[in-house]
Parts: structure tokens; sequence; C-alpha cells
């Protein structure tokens, strides 16, 4: 049954400050909207609970995307098509601009935001395990004033975050000059387009004297939320990738995601095809080793 549009109250107060302000007056009363590709689909369908929207379209400070020597930082408000076409992006962190290709149809990509991406908490968003690769951080602004984190401390179980109700997310940060050799990506889904990942895997990595020096891997569709995978990643550190360290990667990840069953996949079927990601993340950082070495 779709929703009653006349039952729901959309305002627009054109300013960061203005929209702080109402939040800060009534926190639990207001939703907080970017692009609406979200919310809409939810009024649509009839599940839309929160029926006091204010939106955050159209407000530049929100949109900007910055660069300085250390960091390049992308307003909360910025969307998909922003952030792919942007050369700083594309040069420095290629791994987010595709993400942000595969982000739904153009449509979507012209209308959804990083911010939205990150705050609907989904374990499946096509952004989240890039930006924990690259060890981003999240800025959250109220009217109270600002705090930052790393974005790994932003989730705290399935659509949960640190966000308090008068709160939004501001910018994401990203640290520039730590570029890996090895960048890896790969999203699995019913279809190569329009598709929620099945599972997804961000890998970036590099290698010393043979054995492996860094090595960042996160995941979409494999935890509560997406996540760090810090035991895969202590099963690789310090090694070479022998065929039997590579096995024995694999079964630290099989050990460490808890995948579900759901209308999309099965549990077991997402951590085999996660374990068979990695991998082939392994085999390329074999051959960029082979590679310098020659």
């Amino acid at each position: 049954m779709r929703s009653n549009a006349s039952q729901y109250e959309l305002i627009a107060p054109g300013s960061l400050d203005s929209v702080l302000a109402l939040l800060a007056a009534e926190p639990d009363a207001w939703t907080p909207m970017a692009g609406g590709t979200e919310l809409m689909v939810a009024l649509g369908a009839g599940r839309l609970e929160q029926h006091k929207l204010v939106s955050l379209w159209g407000i530049d400070e929100l949109r900007q995307i910055t660069a300085n020597d250390d960091w390049l930082s992308i307003g909360a408000g910025a969307t998909f098509t922003d952030i792919r076409q942007n050369a700083i992006v594309a040069k420095d962190f290629p791994l987010l601009a595709r993400a942000a290709s595969w982000t739904g149809a153009i449509a979507n990509q012209n209308r959804g935001t990083l911010g939205g991406n990150i705050v609907n908490a989904s374990p499946a968003a096509d952004s989240p395990p890039v930006l924990l690769v690259y060890e981003a951080e999240i800025e959250l602004v109220s009217a109270q004033g600002r705090r930052r984190m790393p974005y790994s401390e932003f989730h705290l179980g399935y659509k949960r975050t640190v966000l308090r109700p008068q709160e939004l997310v501001k910018a994401v940060h990203l640290p520039r000059g730590r570029h890996l050799p090895v960048e890896y990506l790969r999203k699995v889904g019913t279809r190569n387009a329009l598709a929620i990942s099945k599972v997804a895997l961000a890998c970036v990595g590099a290698m010393q004297s043979g054995k492996v020096s860094t090595v960042r891997i996160a995941a979409a569709s494999l935890r509560e939320t997406p996540a760090r995978l810090s035991a895969t990643e202590a099963a690789l550190l310090g090694h070479a990738l022998t065929p039997e360290r590579i096995q024995a990667a694999r079964k630290a990840l099989l050990q460490e995601v808890k995948p579900i069953d759901d209308i999309r996949s099965t549990a077991n079927y997402r951590a085999h095809v996660a374990a068979n990601l990695l991998e082939e993340f392994l085999e390329q950082m074999t051959a960029s080793n082979s590679k310098t070495r020659s």
C-alpha cells in the first residue's frame, strides 16, 4: 500500500546552520533527507515511518569536495556523480571512484549522496568498504559543535551508528599520500549493474622483501555492518604469500565473517565467494611483487 504524501511534512531551511538549529530544538522530531533515494522508496512502499523530513539538498557547504596536501574532504551531500567525476578522487582514491560508478543507475548517482549511503547503515552499501581500507575519518556536526573520528568507529550494529539525534554527517576525510601498490575492489551481485551486493570486498596492500608489509581488507554483506576483517589481515601480515599462507588466510576469513541467508543469497555462498575474492586479491599481490623484483 502506497503512502499518502499529504500526511508527510517536508521543509527545506536552505542552510546548514538552520538545519542544525531545527534538529537541536526538536532532535527526535525531524529526519534529515539528502538525495532521498532510500526514503522515497520507503515512501512509495508505504513504510516510511518518519513523517517530518528536513531537506539537506542544495546546501553548498555539504556538497563541496576540497583537498590540501594531507586530506581530501568530501562533503556528505556530494553525490556519487560528483565523486566519480572528481579528478582527485580518480587519481588518489580510484576504488572510491569505481564504487561510486556502480551505485545504482545514473539517476540514483545524480541524487544519492555519500553521507546518505553511510547513514543508511546498510551492511551491503557500496562505499563503506572502500572508506574503511582507505582509513577514512568522518566528521559529525550539530548546533553544539563538531567531532571527528575514524570511520571504522561509526557503525555500532545493524542499522545503528554513533550519530546522535541532533547530529549530521558533515564530511568524510581521506588521508592523501598513502597510496599502496595493489588496490582491489570486487562486487558480486545478481547482475552486472543495478544490483545490491551479495558480497563485496575492498583490499589494499604492499609487500616488502617478499612478505606482506601492509594489508587492509574490508567487506560488505559479510557482517551486520560494513567491517574491516582484522583477523584475516593478521593472518597475512609479515608472511610470504605461499599457497599454504593463502589457504590460512582463506580459513581466517571464513572464521571471521558472519553472513546471513536472505532473499539475495545464502550465508554459505557469501562466505566462500568472499574467500575466492580474497585469493584473487592475494594473487594480484604476488604478481605485483614479482614485477617489482624483476
